[in-house]
């Protein structure tokens, strides 16, 4: 399969059409294909980021410095 070949005839055929149902599928096919990647987190991981950046928001953290000193 030549996907540029099909990519040119996918744009003719489009191109050609007035069927608002082909768009609207069409469409709707790519909105399907953009993942949010914070969809695919579970609850679990999704509060966890959400309470660090409550954390991050109220001063709670320290720099990477500071963070390393311990460990060198």
């Amino acid at each position: 399969m030549n996907i540029e070949l099909e990519k040119k005839e996918l744009i003719k055929l489009l191109s050609e059409t007035n069927d608002e149902s082909i768009i609207a599928s069409i469409k709707s096919i790519f909105k399907k294909e953009k993942k949010d990647f914070w969809d695919e987190l579970t609850e679990e991981q999704q509060h966890m980021i959400n309470e660090s950046e409550a954390q991050y928001e109220r001063g709670e953290y320290v720099s990477f410095d500071e963070f390393i000193k311990p460990h060198l």
